[in-house]
C-alpha cells in the first residue's frame, strides 16, 4: 500500500499544472477553479495533510509535539543545555513567545485551512461521486483532528470554518471549548458517512479512523472542561463499533510489542495504525521524522537529549517486555563501554521505542512512522468508558486484558468500578508512554496537583503556576488583539 508521502509526491504534477492551487501572501488558497476536477480536489487534500508533517516547521513529526505535552509525568527534558524552550513546558512557565508552540498551532490551522477549502468547494467538482465523497470525508476528519488537538491544548480558540479570506479573519474572537467540540462531533459524523472502511493509502484517514477518533472525543468530553457524563456511554458505543468491525476497518493489535515498534521505526504500516504519519527520511529535508532519531537520544550517543522519561514514571512502570521495549536504559559511550542511565549526564531513562536506526540519527531525519491513534487506544477507551457509564462487563475486561497480555502482565478480574477505572488510566499511561496521550488524560481528569506532588525531587523545578492550557502564540495575538 502506498504511503501518504508517495500520495503527496504523485500529486505534484497536478499542483504544478495550469490550474494550480496557489497560496497567496495572506495564506488564502486561491484558484478554486482547480477544484472543479477530482485531480484538483485530490491535490487540495494533499495540501490539507501536509502541514501535519513538515519537519522542523509544522506538525507532529518533530519534538514540538512532545514539548507541548511535557507537563505530564512521562516526559521531561535536559535541566540545562539549549533546552530552555522545552523546559518552559516542563516547569509550567510557558511564554507566548515560546518558539515550539507555533509548530503545532500553525500546523493545525494550516491543515484546517486546507480542509475548509475542500469542504467549501467540493460541490463544484465533477467526477466520480464515491471518490469525491472520500476526499470530502478525509477533509472533515482532518478539520476535526486538528481542532481536537487545538482545543485540548489551548482551550478557547478561533473557530474558522470558511475558506474565504477577508479582513474579518484578523478580528476573530475565540470560541469556547463546548462550541469547538460541537463542530468536531459534526465533522466526524460526516467523515464516518462519507469515507470507506479502510485507508486508501498509509497515512490517510478512513471510516475506521473517524470512528475511533470520535470515541476518543466522547471520552474526553466526559471529563474537564465539558464534564458531560452522558458522553461516556457514547464513547463506549463508538469504541465498541470499532472493536466489532475491526476486520472491516483493518485494525487489530500487533501480536508482540518488539514487532510493533520495529515495524513502526522501519516505516512499515501495521494493523495497529488507526491514524499515523508516514515519513520519508531519504526524500527532501522537510519529509523526514525528526521526532525520533537524534531528539530522544543521549548526548553520550551523539544525540540531542531533547526528551526522556521522568524518574518516578519509570520506577512505577511494571517490569516486563513492555518496559524493556519502551525504555533505553544502558548507554553506550564513545569508547564502546556502557553505563546504566543512573550514571548518564542527565541521569534519566530514555525512550527505546522512539530510538531510530543509527543512519537516521546520522542524517537527523528518518522514515519511522509517527502513530497518533493506535488500536490499543480503542480497546482502552472502551474499557474506561464502559466502566464509567455502566457495569464493568466481560468486554471491558477483555479489552484491557488484551493490552495487558501483550505487555506480559497478568489479567485483571473482580475489581470494583473505581479500581477498574484506575487500572485503565494506569494502563493508558504505560501503553502510550511518551505517545501524546498522558497529558490529555491528566487534563481531562484534573489530576495535575497529584502528578506534580509525586514528582521525583531531582526533576526540573516547578517555577510557574501550573496551568492546563497554553497561551496563544504572541504572533497571532499581535495580529488580532481579540485573542
Amino acid at each position: 500500500m502506498k504511503k501518504i508521502l508517495i500520495f503527496i509526491l504523485a500529486s505534484l504534477s497536478v499542483i504544478g499544472c495550469k490550474k494550480a492551487l496557489v497560496e497567496n501572501p495572506a495564506g488564502q488558497v486561491v484558484g478554486t477553479e482547480a477544484l472543479q476536477t477530482v485531480a484538483g480536489l485530490n491535490a487540495a487534500l494533499v495540501g490539507a495533510y501536509k502541514p501535519l508533517s513538515v519537519s522542523y516547521v509544522t506538525g507532529f513529526n518533530n519534538a514540538a509535539v512532545v514539548a507541548v505535552l511535557m507537563g505530564s509525568d512521562d516526559l521531561t527534558t535536559h535541566p540545562a543545555s539549549n533546552k530552555a524552550d522545552l523546559r518552559e513546558f516542563d516547569q509550567y512557565h510557558v511564554s507566548n513567545l515560546n518558539d515550539r508552540m507555533p509548530t503545532i498551532w500553525n500546523g493545525c490551522y494550516k491543515s484546517i485551512q486546507g480542509a475548509n477549502n475542500i469542504i467549501s468547494n467540493y460541490t463544484s467538482t465533477s467526477g466520480d461521486a464515491a471518490t469525491i465523497n472520500q476526499i470530502l470525508g478525509e477533509a472533515y476528519f482532518l478539520r476535526a483532528f486538528n481542532y481536537y488537538w487545538l482545543v485540548r491544548l489551548w482551550g478557547p480558540i478561533p473557530l474558522i470554518t470558511s475558506a474565504v479570506y477577508s479582513a474579518d479573519v484578523l478580528k476573530t474572537t475565540v470560541s469556547q471549548p463546548a462550541d469547538v467540540y460541537k463542530l468536531i462531533e459534526s465533522d466526524l459524523g460526516n467523515a464516518i458517512k462519507l469515507m470507506g472502511d479502510k485507508k486508501l493509502d498509509d497515512g490517510r484517514a478512513s471510516k475506521g479512523s473517524a470512528s475511533a477518533l470520535l470515541a476518543d472525543v466522547y471520552l474526553t468530553e466526559g471529563g474537564w472542561p465539558i464534564n458531560d457524563n452522558s458522553k461516556y456511554a457514547l464513547a463506549a458505543t463508538q469504541a465498541l463499533d470499532v472493536i466489532n468491525n475491526k476486520t472491516a476497518y483493518g485494525f487489530d493489535l500487533v501480536a508482540d510489542l518488539p514487532t510493533l515498534w520495529l515495524q513502526t521505526k522501519e516505516g512499515v504500516a501495521t494493523s495497529e495504525e488507526v491514524f499515523a504519519i508516514h515519513n520519508c527520511g531519504t526524500c527532501n529535508w522537510f519529509n523526514g521524522n525528526v521526532l525520533f532519531g537524534n531528539s530522544p537520544t543521549p548526548g553520550e550517543e551523539n544525540g540531542w537529549d531533547d526528551y526522556f522519561s521522568e524518574i518516578a514514571f519509570f520506577n512505577n512502570f511494571p517490569a516486563g517486555i513492555r518496559k524493556d521495549v519502551t525504555f533505553h536504559t544502558v548507554i553506550t559511550l564513545a569508547n564502546g563501554t556502557t553505563e546504566p542511565w543512573q550514571n548518564d549526564d542527565v541521569k534519566h531513562p530514555y525512550f527505546q521505542k522512539f530510538r531510530a536506526a543509527v543512519e537516521d540519527r546520522t542524517n537527523n531525519a528518518g522514515s519511522a512512522t509517527v502513530p497518533l491513534i493506535r488500536y490499543a487506544h480503542v480497546l482502552l477507551i472502551y474499557a474506561e468508558a464502559q466502566a464509567r457509564s455502566g457495569a464493568v462487563n466481560a468486554q471491558a475486561y477483555a479489552s484491557i486484558n488484551a493490552v495487558r497480555s501483550r505487555a506480559g502482565l497478568a489479567p485483571l478480574s473482580g475489581l470494583s468500578s473505581a479500581d477498574f477505572i484506575n487500572a485503565v488510566i494506569n494502563e493508558r499511561s504505560w501503553e502510550f508512554a511518551g505517545e501524546y496521550t498522558r497529558w490529555f488524560d491528566i487534563t481531562r481528569l484534573q489530576i495535575l496537583p497529584q502528578i506534580i506532588a509525586a514528582r521525583d525531587k531531582s526533576e526540573n523545578a516547578v517555577i510557574g503556576t501550573p496551568q492546563y492550557y497554553l497561551p496563544i502564540p504572541a504572533a497571532d495575538v499581535q495580529l488580532d488583539p481579540n485573542l
